[in-house]
């Protein structure tokens, strides 16, 4: 019994002693690291010993770097080049607009290449760039070991500053271990500048090579031909006239690195065609759809599939089409593009649908952006596939207009514009001929989204929504050059006074009713008209 009051007796007095003795040990570490502050020599004697504290730190990896798969990350943004970037100033620099004249507004600074080439000669060819990322993108860590990739750069007739630019901004702000080359794809252009002068510039650039086809093949086929001499890990396809941001490329490898079946998209910023401002899009992080039409459109993510980070990757249904990343290997698998495809528009819903249904997946990345020019209009010839026409009017030489038009307006003639190019630029007096047999305003990579209508023999023909059912909305055009119109059984005819566009008894020997369709492709159009009647 007094051997375990004495036991009990000592565990009380170690523990008192613990109480009195701890406390004491802390307030003296604590005295004793003032004390050392105190003096010139004490103080510089902590540095030293936090300094030694700090290089310990640093010399042990940091933790952060590895995640649950083990796998090492680091950061790829290159602080020195950002830096220098922000210092820059100038036309046009960190994004902003250029400060233009009437004389630069001129209609013919945009004919050739559909933006102000005038204003994009004048700034630089390696100008800065804002970042507009989200603030998280600056410390997201990617993998060490990423996959090289080729970098694929389709164009025709491109303008000489806008390719420059395209190409300087990749070099410039990509690791360059991560390029495994550029290849500038010729789609059998004619303009001098893009010959040997191209050929002589790019060859400062080791990494840079130029292809070209032997005749205009449109713009997916020239993408596979790039695609089938690229020798990197990743293909990564770009437009001719875009500007790559910061750390743009470690944000996509990263996601192919982590699974091979993954097509990756940047977020595509705007480059105005007009004074090269550089800003976002309306709406941002916004998912690719498309409607029953087949218009491709952006739409919000649901509240409940929202990311916490809004600076995290998401998936999308299809992709906006003209740069992405893809696993090259992969691309292949997926069996490429359908070599068919003739023209822009469309070939973005075959390769998403083939991710799909192929075990695949498709995401935007919110940290790496990149800045197009969405052309105020199409400057050059489409190659085959479309009828792409002016419509006048044989008895009063006017045209169909719809420079006033809105849905529900009734058609009317009016002077017919010179050129096609200036006709293509306004979508004033070009229609197209689409594989529903309607007519629509526009060419046909940028068509409205109303049709000509109307809905009696004697009725005026209006412009109405699209429905795409044909019906009031199908025309036939005949080997007498008379739009018929096979609901209402009548033609479209015009007064000579007024100009108003109207339905009226056919009578094919009317100069009114006569209608001439102007740069169309006649293999089209008459597969157009392959069931008519008339």
């Amino acid at each position: 019994m007094k051997r375990k009051e004495k036991r009990l007796l000592q565990a009380v007095a170690l523990g008192l002693t613990a109480l009195v003795f701890l406390p004491n040990v802390g307030l003296w570490a604590l005295y004793r690291e003032r004390q050392l502050e105190g003096g010139p020599e004490g103080a510089e004697a902590a540095a030293a010993a936090r300094a030694g504290v700090a290089q310990g730190q640093q010399r042990r990896p940091r933790k952060d770097i590895y995640f649950g798969d083990g796998q090492r990350r680091k950061d790829w943004h290159d602080k020195e080049a950002i830096r220098k970037d922000a210092e820059r100033v100038g036309n046009g620099e960190q994004g902003k607009p250029f400060p233009l004249t009437d004389a630069e507004r001129v209609d013919q600074a945009y004919r050739e290449n559909g933006f102000n080439i005038f204003v994009s000669d004048k700034i630089a060819l390696n100008r800065s760039l804002p970042d507009i990322r989200h603030p998280n993108c600056n410390s997201k860590l990617y993998l060490e070991k990423l996959p090289n990739t080729s970098i694929i750069i389709p164009f025709h007739n491109e303008g000489w500053s806008s390719l420059l630019r395209t190409v300087h901004s990749v070099l410039s702000r990509s690791p360059p271990e991560l390029v495994a080359e550029i290849v500038l794809v010729d789609d059998f252009s004619d303009r001098e500048h893009l010959k040997k002068r191209l050929e002589d510039y790019m060859a400062q650039f080791p990494s840079v090579r130029i292809l070209r086809t032997k005749k205009r093949e449109g713009l997916i086929r020239t993408r596979m031909l790039g695609a089938s001499v690229a020798i990197g890990d990743v293909i990564t396809f770009l437009d001719s006239h875009c500007e790559a941001n910061v750390n743009w490329l470690p944000p996509l490898l990263d996601r192919i690195a982590s699974n091979r079946k993954t097509i990756v998209c940047p977020m595509i910023d705007v480059i105005d065609n007009d004074h090269f401002g550089y800003k976002t899009q309306a709406g941002d992080a916004m998912r690719g759809a498309f409607d029953w039409e087949m218009y491709y459109k952006r739409i919000p993510i649901p509240p409940e599939l929202q990311k916490p980070d809004p600076s995290d990757p998401f998936e999308s249904p299809v992709m906006a089409g003209g740069l992405f990343a893809v696993d090259r290997k992969w691309f292949w698998e997926l069996g490429g593009y359908d070599p068919g495809l003739e023209i822009w528009g469309g070939e973005q819903y075959e390769i998403s649908f083939k991710v799909w249904m192929c075990g695949g997946r498709m995401e935007d990345i919110p940290c790496s952006r990149v800045g197009h020019i969405y052309r105020k209009y199409i400057p050059y010839k489409i190659p085959t596939g479309v009828s792409l026409a002016r419509i006048r009017n044989v008895g009063t030489q006017l045209c169909i207009g719809t420079k006033h038009g809105a849905p529900g307006s009734p058609l009317r003639l009016e002077g017919c514009v010179k050129g096609r190019a200036e006709a293509a630029w306004s979508n004033v007096q070009v229609f197209t001929f689409s594989w529903r047999e309607d007519i629509r305003p526009g060419d046909p990579q940028h068509t409205k989204k109303f049709c000509f209508d109307t809905i009696s023999h004697s009725s005026p023909v209006t412009l109405y929504d699209c429905h795409g059912m044909k019906g009031n909305q199908l025309w036939k055009y005949g080997n007498d050059k008379t739009l018929y119109h096979p609901v209402s059984g009548s033609c479209m005819d015009c007064t000579e006074s007024d100009h108003r566009v109207f339905m009226n008894t056919c009578s094919p020997s009317s100069p009114t009713q006569q209608w001439i369709f102007q740069y169309t492709n006649s293999t089209v159009l008459e597969k157009f008209n392959r069931n008519s009647d008339l």
